[in-house]
């Protein structure tokens, strides 16, 4: 367990690290369209900010979420407001982003189309997204996943262990 405890913390340090990333565009945004440096921006402009960071969303779903941290129906939001609202659709494309990249790995690894891969494919896998796991730490890795010691990793466990979820 100590194993995987110790690759999921570098995971969440590049997870930590690519949600200052952005944070910090987020915040160039919001600056960027609080032209009178007030703190706050007009929600209208949010879609426009979204579009602008290449977000795509459905209008009803950005009215409701605005409605959400806009309750006094004031027209604006401060930055934390925008985070919020922002975050909102960054979450759900990267989580569905991952979710499909992880896919796209597990069957390029699953050649036979069996549903399942190797715990030896696997060991190739990690090793390759981390060279700094030694066999040990691979190993132990396995067995946590492994647990039946079948030897295999269907797609649900395979995203468990990538994802902690």
């Amino acid at each position: 367990m100590l194993r995987m405890s110790l690759y999921r913390d570098e995971k969440a340090a590049t997870l930590q690290e690519e949600d200052e990333q952005k944070m910090a565009v987020m915040r160039k945004a919001f600056q960027m369209f609080d032209t009178t440096k007030s703190g706050f921006i007009d929600t209208l402009k949010i879609s426009t900010i979204l579009n602008t960071m290449g977000q795509l969303f459905d209008d009803a779903d950005l009215n409701a979420i605005i409605a959400e941290n806009d309750p006094e129906g004031s027209g604006k939001v401060n930055f934390d407001g925008f985070c919020r609202i922002a975050g909102r659709f960054l979450e759900e494309e990267d989580a569905e982003a991952m979710q499909e990249e992880l896919k796209e790995a597990f069957r390029l690894y699953d050649r036979e189309g069996n549903g399942y891969i190797t715990t030896a494919t696997l060991k190739e896998i990690l090793a390759a997204l981390d060279d700094k796991l030694t066999s040990a730490d691979l190993d132990g890795i396995i067995a946590e996943i492994d647990t039946d010691g079948s030897g295999t990793v269907d797609f649900d466990e395979f995203m468990e262990m990538m994802t902690g979820e």
